[in-house]
């Protein structure tokens, strides 16, 4: 129904997630970064995912988590 798809639509321009294509090393990855939401205690976040442009780009990723995640944080966050 049409009011099923209005809250949809809503819900998903209320998460205010974040897609961009990035390059690391040659390797291009998609990055989604989810903004801070309220935890138990606290505030939480961002978040952020990355999700690689082929196996090679998985690989690295796998083999160079933390390198990137410093990256990552340091530029887009």
């Amino acid at each position: 129904s049409i009011r099923i798809i209005k809250n949809e639509r809503h819900a998903k321009e209320m998460t205010g997630t974040v897609k961009k294509t990035i390059t690391i090393a040659k390797h291009k990855f998609c990055l989604e970064i989810y903004p801070e939401r309220e935890g138990c205690h606290f505030k939480e976040g961002p978040y952020f995912e990355i999700f690689g442009h082929g196996y090679e780009a998985c690989l690295y990723a796998f083999s160079n988590k933390n390198k990137i995640n410093k990256i990552i944080e340091k530029k887009y966050l």
